[in-house]
This record gives C-alpha cells, structure tokens and sequence, in this order.
C-alpha cells in the first residue's frame, strides 16, 4: 500500500520530481454533510446496472483525522484495524526509506523528530515567506523550506543521502490515502468519491491544495465543505427556522468560532 502512495506522491529534490520509495468532529458532522453529494453522484447510475456509488466524508485534521461514511439513514465514524476512529496526523519518513502515517509515526516521533511531520495543515496553500509560515517554522522540530518556483512552503527530510522536500499537500496525501484504505477495509469495496472539510477562513488556494492533496491519492473530491457549515448540516439547521448562528470548533490544533447567515436553506460564513 505504503509503494502506491509514494509512487502517486512525489517528493523533490532541488527542482526535480522523483519518487520516494516506501514504506472531531462527531459522526454526524463529518457524514451527513456529504449524504446529498452521494444523491448527486448515484442519481447518475443506472439503478438496475450498477451499485450505488460509496462517498466517504473526511476530516482532514491539523492534530487528528477521522473517516465517516453514511449507513441508510445513520452516520457512520469508521474504525482502523486497531479499533481507532480518529488517526493522528502526522507522517514520518526513516532512514530505511518507510513511510509511517498516523499512530506509528506519532510513537516514534521523540527518536525522528526532524523527519515527522505534524500540524501541516497549517502551511497547506501557504507561500514560504508567509508570516503564518515563518512562525510555524521557529516553533517545529522539522525544515519549512520553499518548495517549488512559486515559493510555497515546503518540508523537507534531514537525511543526508536523500533529503527530500514534500509540499504540505503531499504530505496531506498520505493521512487521506489512509483514511481512504480505512474506509476500504472497512467498507469491502474500492472508494474513489470523498467529501473534505476545511476551516471556514480557508482561503482558495488552500481549498485547491486540500482538493490537490485527495487528488493525488487517487480521490475524486467531489466537495471541500467548511467545517462550520458541515456542523450546521449535520443537525438539520438549514431545514429548520433561518437565522444567525455561532459554531464554536475546539480543534486540536486551533479552537475556531465561525458566525453563519442561513437564509432559505443558504449558508454565509
């Protein structure tokens, strides 16, 4: 699994791409604010012919990440083999060339530090010289560097025989190829459509590189939602009176409050 990823997932060195070999939401907020998004996709199917399309919804989080899918009518979180239902995000590279992701990484994370990436949804759609950026970069144990002509911020590996740099994108790939193989194992079958959710003040070119990051694994994003909005989704506030209403999300990396304008079903952050 881990060679699929690095062979979809390219890391750089200097300006040429080359491969790397191997190696909070609750339920109902990460997976009924995708149950029209799977509507949409299997109304298209032939309903004698094929079997109903499998959307999955993502958190996409800065400390942990979590899968759901929906069940009938019954939001679903699903478990990895371990019995986990949230990963941590984080992904480290060692010198033998593996790529560890989620609670593997995190237990080696005191002896690799410089090699294990955490939080990177932070820099993900963000230029190297950005103050955000120059921040994060005094306070990791691990390289922000600029990555590629446009002076994005990158991460890079430490090891002297094959320092590496990967995009935060990329880096967001392998945590969503896993959630994607959880959601497989789990599920029985091939998952190519998912639903992300990213922060309300996500701007575009960070929901481009969140969609990039699913893209590169093989996803069909059909939608990146904002986290508030798929929380208001989820209790049925757009089916009940318009209004304004306040969506606190204690996250594990940033505690956010978003305001959100509902008129006829529409939602305004």
């Amino acid at each position: 699994m881990l060679s699929q990823i690095s062979r979809r997932i390219p890391a750089i060195r200097g300006s040429h791409y080359i491969p790397f070999t191997p190696s909070k939401w609750s339920s109902s907020i990460i997976s009924r604010s995708f149950k029209s998004t799977s509507a949409q996709l299997n109304s298209s199917k032939s309903k004698t012919t094929a079997a109903p399309v499998k959307v999955i919804g993502i958190d996409l989080g800065t400390t942990n990440s979590a899968v759901a899918v929906i069940e009938g009518e019954t939001p679903k979180i699903l478990e990895d083999s371990e019995g986990n239902r949230t990963t941590p995000s984080i992904v480290a590279f060692t010198q033998e060339g593996s790529v560890l992701i989620g609670n593997p990484a995190k237990r080696q994370s005191i002896v690799n530090h410089e090699n294990t990436f955490y939080a990177t949804k932070r820099l993900i759609g963000r230029k190297f010289d950005d103050e955000e950026v120059q921040k994060d970069a005094k306070m990791v144990p691990y390289k922000i560097v600029p990555f590629g002509e446009n002076g994005d911020a990158g991460l890079q590996t430490t090891f002297p025989d094959h320092e590496l740099i990967y995009s935060p994108s990329q880096i967001g790939g392998f945590v969503l190829k896993q959630m994607k193989s959880i959601a497989e194992a789990s599920l029985g079958c091939d998952v190519r459509n998912a639903v992300i959710t990213v922060p309300a003040y996500f701007n575009d070119s960070q929901r481009q590189a969140t969609k990039t990051a699913g893209e590169l694994v093989g996803l069909n994003v059909a939608r990146v939602i904002n986290e508030p909005t798929a929380a208001s989704l989820a209790y049925g506030l757009g089916n009940k009176n318009d209004g304004i209403i306040a969506v606190y999300d204690l996250g594990g990396g940033t505690f956010d409050i978003s305001i959100l304008d509902i008129e006829d079903g529409v939602f305004e952050a």
